[in-house]
């Protein structure tokens, strides 16, 4: 993966759903069970990555030996199966690169469902983490459906991309060349970039949420496995943005890179807290000993699962909405740990700045403190369900303020708006402060069965600042 500045992320489902119900009712029943991908033969695949690294200077770099030993490898395996191979050259800075790009004969030629991985590695190493994971992994999913007799009623391609490290170079140039009318055929991309980090976290992108309910339906296999796992935004740091650009639907699992992993992930998901995910990142020892075999255990049955959902998918079908697991976070990003991904308003309000606190993790909306006339705002949208009998939105707020007295003179006003109603459900002013965070709650019943914006509002006067400062939280129904 190129250089991520990981900012996690959303709640996690509190409650667990089968897969198979994200595809809706209507949805016909795919071909065989979902595989249990082998472990043993995904690490195969990494040992023999490893040994082409190993014999050609230590890594398998774009322009270097080592990573057209490995395609090479890759594409006589899949040859082997009885896929159609295509090689496609390009130029970089650093030599010719190669995409390989594999075909399963079959299935539904206007229906395409793509599966990738980049294959390169940065040339400091041999890249079995990042991203030898992902590129044995597709293998793995791609050889283990040419096994199983199944027939597909999509269109299934594999691809493994060159360039990633130098900016998608190998996944852009395919996409740049590929005629409108195949563009237009490929229903849903899915990428997977680092998914064995050895002190992992479980990350799913946070990307085209309607994108054919690939992103629930990833999220429900692992709730239904009992594995928590997090939003997260990676925006145009990996393969999939070359797709997403032309409005392909797109997913993808991440389980960490450079960043520390935090004391409320390492109590998740275990590990290391103050350490991060892959401290080998980029680096010459991410070898065969920087892998977490449960972490990449559980990921490729997921990405099998995902292959054999996909592969029976009807795209042609409109499929009703799920209804979420009651106590489910309805709001995305709800911590603010991805930044500003899925809210909307005032630029720069979502911040990891260290002037004020965050309630948990880094990120926070950080409303006024700006001793200067000014209008700040967040908010996101949400839909109700109309069966909830039960609905409420929570956050945790703190404030600080530089004015004195009994006049109100900065405010942050916590609304509601649904259509051209607004409704303010509480007023908070630069009277009576605190700079101890507090949850507040007020019920949302009264709007089951309708989308309605959710908006922290602060207006400040052109005097003294008064800081308003919301985390965690949540809209959740029952």
């Amino acid at each position: 993966m190129r250089t991520l500045r990981t900012t996690a992320l959303s709640a996690v489902a509190a409650a667990a759903l089968v897969a198979s119900a994200l595809a809706g009712s209507t949805s016909p029943a795919v071909a065989a069970p979902s595989p249990d991908l082998s472990l043993t033969h995904v690490t195969a695949h990494l040992q023999q990555l490893q040994s082409i690294a190993t014999a050609n200077g230590g890594n398998r770099a774009t322009g270097r030996p080592g990573y057209r030993a490995s395609l090479d490898w890759v594409k006589a395996k899949l040859d082997a199966a009885g896929y159609t191979t295509q090689v496609q050259s390009f130029s970089t800075s650093s030599g010719t690169s190669y995409n390989l790009v594999a075909d399963w004969p079959g299935g539904d030629a206007e229906h395409v469902v793509m599966t990738g991985a980049h294959l390169d590695s940065v040339a400091a190493g041999p890249g079995i983490n990042d991203n030898g994971t992902g590129s044995a992994a597709v293998l793995e999913a791609a050889l283990a459906w040419a096994a199983s007799g199944n027939t597909p009623r999509n269109h299934l391609r594999f691809a493994w991309w060159g360039a990633e490290e130098q900016g998608l170079l190998g996944s852009n140039r395919y996409m740049s060349t590929l005629p409108t009318a195949d563009k237009d055929r490929i229903d849903l991309y899915m990428n997977y970039d680092m998914v064995g980090s050895p002190n992992p976290g479980y990350f799913v992108y946070d990307d085209n949420p309607a994108g054919n309910g690939a992103r629930d339906a990833m999220t429900a296999y692992y709730t239904s496995k009992g594995i928590p796992w997090e939003y997260i935004d990676v925006q145009g740091r990996s393969d999939h943005a070359s797709f997403r650009s032309y409005g392909i639907p797109t997913t993808g699992m991440y389980s960490g890179g450079e960043v520390i992993k935090t004391s409320a992930q390492a109590q998740k998901w275990g590990g290391t807290a103050g350490t991060a995910f892959d401290p080998c990142y980029h680096r010459s020892c991410d070898t065969m000993s920087n892998i977490n075999t449960t972490a990449l255990d559980r990921n490729i049955d997921m990405i099998g699962h995902m292959v054999w959902l996909y592969a029976d998918k009807d795209f042609g079908t409109t499929l009703p909405p799920t209804t979420p697991p009651a106590g489910a976070n309805l709001l995305a990003n709800a911590g603010f740990e991805s930044g500003a991904a899925s809210w909307t308003g005032t630029t720069g309000a979502i911040t990891s700045n260290t002037g004020r606190p965050a309630r948990t993790g880094s990120w926070k909306a950080w409303l006024g403190g700006n001793g200067a006339t000014s209008t700040e705002s967040v908010a996101q949208s949400v839909t109700i369900p109309a069966a909830a009998t039960a609905a409420s939105l929570s956050y945790w707020i703190r404030t600080d303020t530089a004015e004195s007295g009994s006049t109100a003179y900065d405010t942050l006003k916590v609304q509601v708006v649904s259509g051209t109603t607004t409704t303010t459900l509480k007023t908070f002013s630069n009277v009576g402060t605190s700079a101890t965070y507090a949850q507040f709650s007020h019920s949302l019943l009264a709007y089951r069965g309708k989308t309605v914006t959710v908006k922290f509002l602060m207006t400040e006067d052109s005097s003294l600042q008064t800081s308003f400062v919301v985390d965690d939280t949540s809209v959740t129904s029952s």
